[in-house]
């Protein structure tokens, strides 16, 4: 056994997930190591799931009961009260609305980190199964060459030479040195695609990395357009904007805390591999590769000697001895039969591609080539991917927190929403004081002009012969308007002509109509915006 690895050190962070409790679904503890084929172990990273799953249910008792509480907790407010209690809620919806952008932001990067990490993942197997792929098609072919190519032309020559028997005694040795390389191409480790497969395995990780990508992009769309709904329902004071961001919003809670609990799981198996990815490896490939090949490329010493150099070598002095004896044969037996010469050159072409095939082959299976691919995708998971999955974690966790936030501000902006329309509701249309009939008015004056100011009965006589006699405006006192209700005698039909020139609260069968803030509008209103008003009202 070599020293340990240098070139690569585990970051911190996947032995923090290392280190979680890993317990089956019957509670028991189970051991850390990488096992993914073991049923304990899965139910270990289920276990991590189901815990998630537990808080989304905390989270969900806790706006069920926080919700109750409102509805059924319903008190008489005051007009002093109302202004606090919406001042909280804004304030705890901006810090929901921040905090999801914040939460946003983070998906957005860890999503894009994961992305980085598998991607690195599948280049690397790709490259690693092109270098094994190169093996494979190397040793097939030369083996093929000296199979059939060079038996078919020695076949030819032993009967050119069948009067020469040293000549034929030359090609007996050739026909042995052949044999020799074959033997040695048979002895190279056997890379079996049935058993490993880094194609496919690449194309399935690609294929589940884009819709996991693609999944997390529209939660983090789905998130920021619940975040502009609620903006828009609170600014708004729309009641259905604010219903359906909470039925979205509980929505989007439910998938955090489902996302939470698949990325702690993925991180926490995932960690389990990268604290000891070369132990996994040796356990997977143990019964058809040999253990000093597999730690030979796994940890790429100098140290350790190749366990290929000895069949590269009795291939590559076979070879040269094969060269040196056509060398001789073409020399010395095609002035003799000239018929031979055309194998003889077709048997030296022949060895010379399998030399160069010779040299490819040394360099492919060299193990820095498998090595450097086998540690970029070590860097792309455990660093990139790992840490990716730990922002995703972070976004989940910050997502549930502002949505549950947001629901709670929400909620009881929707309930005071829809009390202060009950308030609307109570008033009557026709009351001038009446912000809503203001809001009427402004958009039919005909109507304004007939029932804001003017309350006739139809049991006193027409409107015609109603109209109170013309008076002078003037910034009378209090004693000027005491002295035109002596004029009109006190009938109680004049009492809705406007007031001029007093600040004091509309007439008292009327004043109990009023809420203390539209008599609070009323006092504030200016001696000019009075006169004003009567004025427009004489006209």
């Amino acid at each position: 056994m070599s020293t340990a690895r240098v070139d690569y050190i585990a970051p911190w962070w996947t032995y923090w997930l290392h280190n979680f409790p890993h317990i089956n679904l019957r509670f028991q503890p189970v051991d850390n190591s990488f096992r993914p084929q073991d049923e304990n172990y899965q139910q270990s990273l289920i276990f991590l799931a189901c815990v998630a799953a537990a808080g989304l249910g905390l989270n969900l008792l806790f706006l069920a009961i926080y919700l109750s509480c409102l509805c059924c907790c319903r008190k008489e407010e005051e007009e002093e009260s109302k202004r606090p209690n919406s001042c909280c809620v804004t304030w705890a919806a901006v810090a929901a609305g921040l905090l999801s952008c914040a939460a946003v932001g983070v998906g957005f990067y860890g999503n894009s980190e994961t992305n980085d990490g598998v991607y690195q993942l599948t280049y690397s197997l790709y490259n690693a199964n092109h270098t094994l792929g190169g093996v494979d098609s190397l040793v097939s072919g030369t083996m093929g060459s000296m199979q059939s190519g060079l038996k078919q032309h020695l076949a030819r020559l032993d009967e050119i030479f069948a009067t020469r028997g040293d000549y034929v005694q030359t090609l007996r040795f050739m026909q042995q040195m052949a044999d020799s390389i074959i033997k040695q191409l048979l002895g190279l480790p056997d890379w079996d695609p049935s058993k490993v497969d880094l194609a496919a395995i690449a194309e399935r990780t690609g294929q589940v990395e884009y819709y996991r990508w693609l999944t997390y992009l529209l939660l983090l769309i789905l998130d920021l357009v619940i975040c502009l709904m609620a903006c828009l329902g609170l600014a708004k004071q729309s009641r259905w904007l604010l219903t359906t961001m909470m039925v979205f919003g509980v929505l989007t809670l439910v998938l955090s805390w489902a996302s939470l609990g698949a990325d702690t799981a993925t991180a926490v198996g995932t960690s389990d591999f990268c604290v000891s990815p070369d132990k996994f490896l040796m356990n997977q490939t143990k019964g058809f590769i040999s253990s000093d090949i597999v730690h030979y490329y796994l940890y790429c010493s100098q140290s350790l000697p190749n366990p290929f150099q000895q069949s590269l070598t009795i291939f590559q002095r076979s070879l040269t001895t094969m060269q040196i004896q056509i060398q001789g044969l073409l020399q010395f037996a095609v002035p003799l039969f000239p018929t031979a010469e055309r194998d003889l050159l077709s048997i030296q072409n022949l060895l010379n591609s399998s030399e160069a095939s010779l040299h490819q082959l040394t360099a492919l299976l060299d193990c820095r080539s498998l090595h450097k691919d086998y540690l970029d995708a070590l860097i792309g998971v455990c660093y990139d991917g790992v840490e990716g999955l730990l922002y995703l974690c972070l976004f989940s966790l910050l997502a549930a927190c502002a949505f549950c936030t947001m629901l709670c501000a929400t909620s009881r902006a929707w309930r005071h929403i829809a009390s202060r329309e009950r308030d609307y509701d109570d008033i009557d249309e026709e009351d001038p004081f009446n912000p809503q009939a203001r809001r009427i008015a402004a958009h039919n004056p005909n109507r304004a002009n007939m029932h804001s100011f003017c309350s006739y009965s139809s049991s006193l006589g027409s409107q015609t012969s109603l109209h109170p006699p013309a008076q002078a405006v003037s910034n009378a006192p209090v004693s000027e308007y005491m002295n035109q209700s002596v004029l009109f005698g006190g009938n109680p039909r004049y009492e809705n002509v406007p007031l001029i020139g007093r600040g004091s609260p509309p007439p008292s069968p009327f004043r109990n109509r009023y809420s203390p803030s539209m008599r609070a509008t009323y006092l504030s209103m200016t001696e000019d915006q009075i006169r004003h008003f009567g004025n427009d009202f004489q006209a």
